[in-house]
């Protein structure tokens, strides 16, 4: 047997991957990039922690697919955030599922925790997820893997019944896996709610290193990203590479109301390089400081104040002017004031 693991790099996910391979089932992780991860490359942690348990690593880009069919239109709706969690577990269990088509797999594993999550981990929570990944499982290409008319006891009839949960497999009702006889349900685990002295205490037993620590990894539930892209969702509408712009730098509102982003530094410089067929990135000539970027629709006034804003942030003098590369433009200016650019800040201090 051959299953495929959702892993995000958390400690719930590791176990799930070891009880299984420990009962000789071949075992793949799928690390799912939605863009909104972390402001981090976490491929060399993640081949590190799939290393000590000895199962492959792919990694899977879905930031396109994502962003046009589940951030902005979740059936489910937002956390306390922009966080569309529902929506976005029964998102990745339909692309792993799509991935087992391709890769001969026989089922999709999680390392969910019955009550560890408020929004995305309720029993109400869950069978919402197995709600859309039911609908999902009546495309064609997953026809082999059913029996939507019950005459063939060796397929389930749904999508959603090859989805195992082995932290708290015990706590639900047994899996097709389990009463195919594919996975011993003994071997399995009943662990519910937010503690984590069991998993800490195994992590410590297998001897491991690398694992995370759990919450605060997705962006879209960081209060500073989540308030930029309902500002930038309801000023205009968005493109994927706008993903990069709210993660990082000072956002700011203009006079006239175009958006603005400036680094804070050299790694998030490197950040909003990355070009934006909808903004204009702004560069100082002749003195050192931040990149930013600017609406390419702003007014004349917005991308002078864009250029001096930028210029305010970076080593000048304010009693000088200097050349600022708007684009293909270059503008002569003096900087602005930082303490009276903090009006234009989105998110204030």
């Amino acid at each position: 047997m051959k299953a495929l693991a959702l892993f995000s790099g958390g400690l719930d996910s590791l176990i799930s991957m070891k009880l299984l391979k420990d009962q000789g089932i071949e075992v793949v992780a799928l690390h799912f990039n939605i863009g909104f991860g972390g402001n981090y490359d976490k491929k060399e942690y993640l081949l590190n922690a799939t290393g000590q348990i000895g199962v492959e690593l792919v990694i899977c880009d879905i930031r396109q697919q994502f962003f046009n069919d589940v951030l902005f239109s979740p059936k489910y709706g937002y956390g306390k955030y922009f966080n569309p969690c529902i929506d976005c577990h029964a998102n990745m269990f339909i692309q792993a599922f799509n991935k087992l088509v391709e890769l001969g797999a026989d089922f999709v594993i999680s390392g969910e925790v019955l009550g560890q999550r408020p929004k995305s981990q309720r029993r109400e929570a869950l069978d919402q997820v197995k709600k859309l990944i039911r609908e999902a499982g009546h495309a064609d290409k997953f026809a082999y893997l059913l029996d939507s008319d019950g005459t063939n006891p060796s397929k389930p009839k749904t999508l959603d019944e090859l989805i195992l949960r082995p932290m708290c497999a015990k706590l639900l009702e047994p899996s097709f896996m389990e009463k195919m006889g594919w996975v011993d349900r003994e071997k399995l685990l009943d662990i519910s709610g937010r503690g984590r002295t069991r998993q800490l205490k195994m992590a410590e037993d297998f001897g491991w290193k690398y694992y995370e620590k759990p919450g605060g990894g997705c962006l879209l539930t960081n209060t500073s990203v989540a308030l930029k892209l309902k500002d930038l969702s309801a000023h205009r509408e968005m493109i994927l590479e706008d993903s990069a712009m709210v993660k990082v730098g000072r956002y700011m509102v203009l006079s006239n109301g175009a958006r603005c982003v400036i680094a804070r530094n050299a790694q998030e410089n490197e950040k909003l390089s990355i070009p934006n067929p909808m903004m204009d990135k702004i560069e100082l000539v002749d003195c050192v400081g931040p990149i930013g970027l600017v609406e390419k629709n702003a007014s004349k006034e917005d991308k002078v104040l864009a250029a001096r804003l930028t210029l305010g942030y970076g080593k000048s003098d304010m009693q000088k002017e200097y050349e600022v590369r708007i684009g293909d433009e270059i503008l002569k200016v003096a900087p602005y004031d930082r303490v009276a650019a903090q009006e234009f800040l989105l998110l204030k201090a």
